[in-house]
């Protein structure tokens, strides 16, 4: 229960940030599936080079062709968390770095709105709320992994207005309340990101 409240509290501290965080990830999707959707040939074109690269090398991607679902999805927590969100929290600390990211990351998302024969994965209602479900799933704790990032920035780089933590100490030059902080998010975006690879990998 006190877990449960610090995190809560954590999230409260962090709210505009992971909310900046997700409307550009979210900016970037629309940007992203309408652009494929609109059937621009440099959009679809980079989509199919990315899936077709992720076939081929992917370690999650090729476990799963090869018939092993639950280790792909645990290949893809393990990258989703460890090469995508923290280092988005990390750059975080830069304050501006985590946007360009998130909303290429997010064109990514959008793109891949369409399938190998560029039809729309939207016009089925089985393969629209599978893919739409993965994309929420995913986009949501790398939201608060960056936005929980920027915060931690700001109260380091702006440490006596709002963004700071009066009284905190300091850690490594860092506000240590913030530090706790990106701890505490992280106990929700470690299981988040378990749920969407579980999701992608195992409801197919």
């Amino acid at each position: 229960m006190a877990l449960l409240i610090a995190v809560k509290e954590a999230l409260g501290r962090a709210r505009q940030p992971i909310l900046w965080i997700g409307l550009t990830y979210l900016v970037g999707v629309v940007a992203g599936a309408g652009m494929v959707h609109a059937h621009r040939q440099s959009a679809l074109s980079y989509r199919d080079k990315l899936v077709g690269r992720a076939m081929a090398s992917d370690p999650a991607a090729m476990a799963s062709e090869r018939g092993f679902p639950v280790r792909a999805a645990l290949l893809d927590f393990a990258g989703n968390l460890g090469l995508g969100a923290v280092p988005s929290t990390v750059m975080g600390l830069s304050v501006v770095m985590p946007f360009p990211l998130a909303a290429f990351r997010g064109w990514i998302g959008g793109i891949v709105s369409v399938d190998g024969d560029h039809r729309s994965r939207l016009g089925s209602w089985r393969e629209g709320s599978y893919y739409l479900g993965v994309l929420l799933l995913q986009l949501i704790p790398y939201s608060l992994a960056g936005g929980t990032g920027v915060r931690l920035g700001l109260g380091f780089l702006m440490p006596k207005n709002r963004w700071g933590y009066p009284g905190s100490k300091r850690w490594l030059t860092l506000p240590a309340e913030g530090v706790r902080d990106v701890g505490r998010i992280y106990a929700l975006i470690v299981p988040l990101f378990l749920v969407a690879s579980l999701v992608e990998f195992l409801a197919r």
